[in-house]
């Protein structure tokens, strides 16, 4: 665990010299070294960074593979990508994507009205917009609006009554214009393939959205009956986020490409595109022993090439062109969560802990010479002794025999003997020593809110890799559990025998700790809630110049304590005056005193909701 898993999930983005977790880019610095700088700014709390070169890597990625299976195929058609809006609709990453993106054609994809705009906006002339997700003639006559820009937009129909309103927006827009101006027009499909695992339910006959073979003939038919059939272009399909196996794909692949080939065939010709959705696997876990996907991006590119090649040669049509909507790939690498330890829970389990007496009870003072004298060749033995040992004392404490104190050493010496022990026989990796680790893990206190930050940990589940900024030259030997700052007993990464987590044995108040949280930049911001109305967190951009040089750009505070306020409606004007009226008013209260708690007050009020860091204390102190 000295690595934390890196070479799994990190893609070598990451490296770690001598004790520290590096940047593989540039002039390498030191996640530590970036976060230091800004905490010196005045900054506490957790920080978001946010890595554009990483957006740019996977999105060179994507489409130099898909390059490769092309011309190792010969295949035809074009590839193109864009982005879903949902997976993270947050300025400074929209901003740095399409900054990174623009020698690739990259797009946006939308499945609201606000996300349509934003996609409206940013997405440059001639690259791809897709419209998703249910749509009223509202929204209907914004993809007409863009069109009329110029925009390359296709509208997904979802249902027969959207196209239906398609129709109706298009006589409205084009009855009185020389030239008729309009989306292209797309159709999901409901396929009887589907996905696995959380997000399964996105594809089959049961899902959400997409059309049947008989409403899709119905509206093939109503596109011919109102000439609008050469603005069909594309056909679409999705079968779930992060597919962790590529069965289901190709099954889907096959399914679509037959679809596709059937509208060819009846005299859909400008029919040219299949949208394949997102899915694309990213590599979360830690553990060798549960590794998230079962192919690599170039098995995935070559069967997408390879099967609507195959399809349509077999069928006698042209090669389609391919849309991929991967937004988990694209954006999930490119943030980092740093967030600081502030306390560690069961520290007083420490030999500097115990009270013990002149006269101890006897069993008391056995256990002090059980941990004493305890080795790798009478470890068990001692193991069972201390455990027998601390039955018989607490059914002694029940019975009013010995008193608290004696409560107190024998749990402190129960555990320093638990913790000898597993680590003396650590190589022996027994069902009864992983039970015994649950027992005596440490519990870290981190500045941050899990429900803000990881909420897809709490709704789902899904772990995401975490390690130490520093320190990595040691092995770390503490069974660790997580707690975040909630008022909720929820907020909290249990430490799991199956994915064991370990962090090193610390001192907060003579040194500062810091978790780095990776792959966190898929939908975890745009999902995250303001729970204990703990807010997202302060965010910045790390940008790196010609000659290497990193830089700390767009750097936005986590919202203070009453614009929290504000942005619930309350009336951040009268909760001040009360405030002030209240101090003003106590007759406890000196001039001198309530000026003083109105500074303090204005001072804390301009602050956020996170807690301040335990200092590092000198020795010198």
């Amino acid at each position: 665990m000295k690595r934390f898993g890196l070479d799994i999930w990190g893609d070598d983005n990451f490296f770690i010299e001598d004790d520290t977790v590096n940047i593989n880019h540039a002039s390498q610095p030191s996640l530590l070294q970036i976060t230091q700088e800004i905490r010196e700014k005045g900054y506490k709390g957790p920080l978001l960074l946010r890595f554009p070169h990483l957006i740019e890597k996977q999105i060179s990625t994507l489409f130099d593979t898909f390059a490769r299976a092309k011309e190792e195929f010969g295949y035809q058609g074009n590839f193109h990508a864009v982005f879903p809006l949902k997976v993270n609709q947050f300025p400074n990453f929209i901003h740095a994507l399409m900054d990174v993106s623009q020698n690739y054609n990259y797009g946006l994809e939308a499945g609201s009205k606000a996300e349509l705009i934003i996609a409206i906006s940013k997405t440059p002339l001639g690259a791809p917009i897709t419209v998703n997700g249910f749509k009223d003639k509202e929204m209907i006559s914004l993809c007409f609006i863009a069109a009329k820009m110029g925009h390359n937009i296709t509208v997904t129909i979802e249902g027969l009554g959207e196209l239906e309103t398609i129709i109706q927006v298009d006589r409205e827009f084009n009855k009185d214009t020389e030239i008729s101006v309009a989306p292209r027009i797309g159709v999901r499909i409901r396929l009887h393939s589907s996905g696995i695992g959380i997000w399964a339910k996105s594809g089959g006959y049961s899902s959400k959205f997409g059309l049947t073979s008989t409403e899709l003939l119905e509206a093939y038919e109503m596109l011919k009956k109102n000439k609008l059939l050469e603005r069909l272009w594309m056909i679409h399909f999705h079968i779930g986020s992060q597919m962790g196996d590529i069965a289901p794909l190709k099954k889907a692949l096959r399914e679509a490409g037959n679809i596709y080939a059937e509208l060819k065939k009846r005299g859909a010709d400008t029919l040219g595109a299949i949208n394949i959705g997102g899915g694309l696997a990213v590599e979360y876990s830690q553990h060798g022993s549960s590794t998230e996907r079962n192919y690599s991006l170039n098995e995935f590119a070559n069967d997408v090439v390879y099967l609507m090649q195959e399809i349509s040669k077999s069928k006698g049509v042209a090669e389609p062109d391919i849309f991929t909507e991967s937004g988990r790939y694209i954006a999930a690498s490119h943030s980092v969560l740093v967030a600081p330890v502030l306390e560690l829970f069961s520290q007083e389990y420490h030999k500097k802990a115990l009270r013990l007496k002149e006269e101890n009870p006897p069993l008391i003072q056995e256990l002090y010479d059980l941990f004493n004298t305890i080795n790798r060749k009478n470890a068990r033995e001692y193991l069972h002794d201390a455990l027998d040992h601390m039955e018989s004392l607490l059914t002694l404490f029940d019975l009013g025999y010995i008193d608290l104190e004696d409560r107190s050493n024998t749990e402190i010496l129960v555990n320093l003997i638990i913790k000898k022990a597993i680590s003396l026989l650590k190589n022996e990796g027994s069902d009864e020593l992983k039970r015994l680790q649950d027992r005596i893990q440490e519990r870290y206190l981190v500045n941050f809110s899990l429900f803000q930050s990881l909420p897809d940990f709490w709704g789902l589940a899904q772990h995401f890799p975490v390690m130490p900024l520093d320190r990595l030259d040691e092995k770390p030997t503490n069974p660790a559990s997580i707690w975040d700052i909630t008022c909720d007993s929820d907020g909290e990464i249990g430490f799991s025998r199956e994915l064991p987590l370990y962090l090193h044995d610390i001192d907060v108040s003579q040194e500062e700790y810091f978790l780095a949280f990776f792959l966190t930049g898929a939908y975890q911001e745009v999902l995250g809630m303001q729970h204990n109305l703990f807010t997202h967190p302060t965010e910045c951009v790390i940008r790196f110049d010609e000659e290497g040089n990193y830089r700390i750009d767009d750097l936005i505070e986590a919202q203070n304590l009453m614009d929290v306020l504000d942005d619930l409606d309350y009336d951040t004007n009268l909760i001040d005056k009360a405030l002030k009226y209240q101090i003003e008013e106590s007759s406890a209260l000196s001039k001198k005193e309530k000026r003083e708690l109105l500074g303090k007050l204005y001072l804390y009020l301009s602050e956020n909701s996170y807690l301040k860091t335990i200092q590092a204390i000198s020795e010198n102190n």
